[in-house]
Order: C-alpha cells, then structure tokens, then sequence
C-alpha cells in the first residue's frame, strides 16, 4: 500500500467563476445500483458514498428499484433518487436501467459517474449523447476477467464484450495487481488504476482470541452459484470433527437447494443458515475461521474483514484476495483445487493446530481502513479530464499523487 492516503487535493483555490465560491473537479457523484440486495460489490459502494458525503461532495444514488436489505446502509448525506418507473432486475434490465440513468443525466448532471462492480458496466453506455453535460465514467473492476470454466470461445466473446462495454469508461480501478495487469491486457488499457479495496471501517474493534469450545466454521456471501455453497457443505461434511458447526449468512436463490443438500448429508442441527446480516463482526468473534468456497472472486471484502477480525480464512483457489492474503498461508490455508476432498483437507489442516495470533492476522489488512481510500478515490475523480472540465476548478496536477508505484 505504499504512497497510499496521502492528505493531497490535487484541485486549485482559483475559481474560473469567480471569487464567490468553488468546489472541487468531481463535486457532483452519481452512483449507480441496480437495486439494494446484499452483494459485496454493492455494500463496499455504498459504505464509500457514504464517506464521500461526509467529505462534501454531493453524492446521488440512482437506484434502479429500491428493495433489498442495504436500504438501511444509505447515509443520511447521500441522495437517493430512484427511477420512476423502477427497473428491477430481469432480463435486458441493465440497458433499461442504462437508458432511465441517462435520462437522469440529462435533466440534472453529475462531474462523475461511478459503476461499482462489472455488473453495471453496460450502464456506461449512459453517457453517449449527452454532449457537453458527459461525466467522467469510472469503472470498478469487482470480478476476474479470465475464468477457465468459459472455454476459448466463451472467454474470447466475453473479452469483447468487456471492451465494448467499457469503450466509454475514463478511468477503471483494480483492486490487486494481477487483476490490474489482466485488465489491462484484455481491455487494451495501458494504465488501470490500483486502489485498495475500503473493507475495513476506520473504528474497528480490535481483535479477540476465538472462544473455547466446539469450532465454529463461518461462511458469508449471497447464496448464489458463484459462491459454491454447495461446496462447502460437502467439505464441512466430510469433516473429522462432529462436533464443529457451520454457519452460513446470507440469502439468495439457492437458499432451498442448499435446505435440502443439508437434509442428504445428515447436517441437520450442525449447519445454520440465518439469512443476511448486516453487521457480521460479532459472527466473526464467535468464529474460528472463515471458509470461502467460491469458484471465483474478484476481491473478497468478507476475506478483509475475517482478518481485521483476527479469524484466518480457508478457501478454494479462486483469485483475488485468495492469491494475495493466503498463497504465503499468513492469513490461511488455500485449498489445492475447488474439490470437497481438498477443501475439507485444508479446513482439517487450519483446525488441527492451535488458534492464529489474532492480532497478527489484523495487521495483515490495515491498509484497507475506510478512511485514506475513500479520499485517493475522490483525488482519482478530481484528476479526470471531463470532470475537471465540468467542475469550477483547473487541475495542478495531471496525475493523481495518490498513485502506487506501477499503477
């Protein structure tokens, strides 16, 4: 994280309007959400708009249908306008959703234009046709761009797709370096940006050794096929250790599917699933561990957060955070392949041995706090060409002095 959280403004004091009043380049943020429901890409946006309007910009979340459990997460600083008529999700919803936001755009602008996660990037399509009143488009990169499981022919469709969905986007954010260097070779970008990922509020608790007693195995996300939750059952149930219990928190399609693989694997009182939560920390206090069974991940904040927590994490091979937290096994034991056989072998080897320093395990993820990445986003917006020339202000500087080294 080095050169990162610099308290740098990378906007001048001269207004071109006048002495009365300036703001910086990027004043006005939209940000847009399909909906409300409880993914991880979604939440992170939501927890950086909030502090984005503590910090004085305007911040308006253009939301596509306003249901689902991150409702409550919307801070009181933060405009939420909701599309009338609503788009929920369905099939084609995104380009209606694209063409009801630029309708927004049209009648009341923004500086930047912000799309949190590669589900929302066909909205970037947005901007065509808005002339002089254009924002920035800044692209969040939240998944991997090369999976295996696609084929040669798949992989290189969606590789097209990727860049002519992209071909309006200003500037895209990775959060880790391989998935930089792999955004950049597959959409033709000489310069991803790198920025942290804000998991971590700037007050949170400090670490605290795991309870005695029977292990409780901890497993969080939307119960959806990308998660594997599947997996992780077969796994927890070929486990050496009946009185280890398992919790999954989350809510999804899935939910009664996973219900009846419990009941055929004979996990019936061993296995909980509540449903989602908002705030997992005191579930993380009750854990041992965390277990990630998803087939692919693009940064998993909940792995950040097991850390902060001082609970290591046992997961499948599937990128992102996995590769940068686990690979030197500080931070957990990564599984050699997505099998039951070998997750379960990992979870045996994690549980075997005494309880991980949780403090240790903390200091591994202090560069992701709230707080410094949420201001090196707002100097990244400052620093666009269209947003500068949207805003009241000129620029210093023609680079962003938030940017690591190699970014």
């Amino acid at each position: 994280m080095d050169g990162f959280g610099a308290a740098h403004a990378p906007w001048a004091e001269a207004d071109l309007r006048g002495p009365q009043a300036w703001r910086p380049a990027a004043g006005t943020i939209c940000v847009v959400l399909h909906d409300l429901s409880g993914g991880g890409s979604e939440r992170i946006a939501l927890r950086l708009a909030n502090r984005w309007a503590e910090l004085g910009r305007t911040v308006r979340l253009i939301c596509g249908a306003v249901e689902g459990p991150l409702l409550d997460l919307v801070g009181p600083k933060v405009r939420l306008e909701p599309l009338s008529p609503a788009v929920p999700r369905g099939p084609g919803s995104r380009w209606r959703l694209a063409a009801a936001v630029r309708e927004v755009l049209r009648r009341r602008p923004c500086d930047v234009l912000y799309l949190p996660g590669n589900f929302h990037w066909p909205v970037a399509r947005a901007v065509e046709g808005l002339g002089r009143e254009r924002p920035a488009v800044v692209a969040q990169l939240s998944n991997p761009l090369r999976r295996d499981d696609r084929g040669r022919l798949r992989q290189a469709l969606f590789e097209a797709q990727s860049r002519l969905r992209l071909r309006n986007a200003d500037l895209i954010l990775a959060l880790s370096r391989p998935a930089q260097a792999e955004a950049e070779a597959v959409l033709g970008r000489p310069r991803v940006r790198l920025l942290p990922l804000p998991a971590l509020e700037d007050s949170a608790p400090s670490p605290k050794p795991p309870p005695p007693g029977p292990p409780l195995i901890l497993a969080i996300g939307r119960l959806t096929p990308q998660k594997d939750f599947r997996l992780a059952l077969e796994a927890f149930a070929r486990l050496r250790q009946p009185e280890a219990r398992l919790a999954i928190l989350g809510e999804g399609p899935e939910r009664a599917d996973l219900e009846a693989l419990i009941r055929r694997l004979g996990l019936f009182g061993r296995v909980e699933m509540p449903g989602y939560v908002a705030d997992v920390r005191p579930w993380l206090d009750r854990a041992r561990l965390l277990l990630v069974s998803s087939r692919f991940e693009g940064y998993g904040a909940v792995i950040v957060e097991a850390l902060a927590a001082g609970r290591p994490v046992v997961a499948t091979p599937c990128g992102g955070a996995v590769d940068e937290l686990l690979l030197d096994r500080r931070g957990g034991l990564a599984a050699e392949r997505p099998s039951p056989r070998a997750l379960a072998m990992a979870l045996e080897g994690e549980l075997s041995g005494p309880p991980r320093d949780p403090a240790k395990l903390a200091e591994m993820v202090q560069g992701f706090r709230l707080g410094p990445v949420a201001q090196a986003y707002l100097e990244a917006f400052d620093s666009l060409p269209r947003a500068i020339a949207s805003g009241w202000v000129v620029a210093r500087h023609s680079a962003p002095g938030w940017a690591l080294a190699g970014a």
